[in-house]
């Protein structure tokens, strides 16, 4: 009998349970997925591909001149001239157990009365991270990316005005503070806005923001990936593109097309205009100085032409 019974529990048969597997094996299993999400499918294999290629781009920009990169504004006076000075602000850092003296008081007085711009209290070994071990003094500012326009939106902006445009581009300046003062001028003497190549040359920094002096806020500034043909396609809209250069075929005060829509074309200090640029452009002007001096930088000379440009539309 032991042996039957030994016979019969190596007999295969309905395991405790399996009822309700039985049972779910017997219900349908729902539509069939769409062949993009069924696996070991061609479909799928080509949707996974284009994921891993999307996710290794870039994202894409707001603006049509895209954004620049975040910035971070390091030590006590720093921090406090750019919030002085209204340098656009998304974080303040501040070192715990910082000692309190009146920078720091400073500091975050003018970053409570704007409003908008986070508070976070971080040790120092974190701030010496962020700031790749730069003299923070335990404040650290966090400028956000400027969003640049499009060369040709700065142009459509002063016609949509029923105003001729008034426009500086920046060849090869690279100083931030340079282009910050182009852009305190262009905004005093009611120009539309400037441009700046997208490479090797100066951004919207804070160093900018500040020498501009509150005017960034109001003057866009446009990024062109190529600025001979943005100037280009200033000239295909109507508007004259005018370079300084110090043997330019006419002068400044003598120039009547300064009157109209224009492009004032401003080198850097000590190459001037590149050569394509120069090529590109309508006029070639100089600015007579009877002193001496072999060249001004790029603030003074854009404003000495605004000026004239201004007071030609006066």
């Amino acid at each position: 009998m032991a042996a039957n019974n030994r016979r019969m529990s190596g007999k295969k048969g309905a395991q405790v349970g399996s009822g309700g597997q039985r049972r779910k094996g017997l219900e349908g299993k729902g539509p069939t997925p769409p062949a993009e999400m069924r696996k070991k499918h061609k479909k799928n294999r080509i949707a996974n591909a284009k994921a891993k290629q999307a996710a290794r781009r870039p994202a894409t920009l707001k603006g049509r001149g895209g954004k620049g990169t975040s910035e971070m504004v390091v030590g006590r006076n720093s921090v406090v001239e750019a919030l002085r000075e209204g340098v656009p602000a998304s974080t303040l850092y501040v070192q715990q157990f910082i000692d309190n003296d009146e920078r720091v008081r400073e500091a975050l007085q003018l970053a409570g009365e704007r409003g908008g711009i986070h508070l976070m209290e971080a040790p120092r070994p974190e701030l010496d991270r962020m700031t790749n071990g730069l003299n923070h003094q335990g404040l650290v500012l966090q400028v956000p990316p400027y969003e640049y326009a499009h060369p040709e939106d700065l142009a459509a902006a002063a016609y949509d005005q029923g105003e001729d445009p008034l426009i500086v581009a920046l060849d090869g300046v690279t100083d931030p503070r340079n282009l910050g003062a182009v852009v305190r001028s262009v905004s005093a003497f009611g120009g539309h806005g400037v441009v700046v190549p997208e490479r090797r040359a100066a951004g919207m920094t804070a160093g900018a923001w500040k020498t501009s002096a509150g005017a960034a806020a109001r003057t866009p500034v446009a990024r062109a990936t190529n600025l001979t043909r943005a100037l280009e396609g200033y000239k295909k809209a109507g508007v004259v593109v005018v370079g300084l250069a110090a043997d330019g075929e006419h002068t400044v005060g003598d120039l009547e097309a300064l009157g109209g829509p224009v492009v004032i074309v401003v080198g850097s200090e000590g190459k001037g205009l590149s050569r394509l640029v120069g090529e590109t452009c309508d006029y070639r002007v100089r600015i007579p100085m009877p002193g001496g001096t072999e060249s001004l930088n790029a603030g003074v000379a854009a404003g000495v032409v605004l000026y004239e440009a201004a007071r030609r539309r006066a």
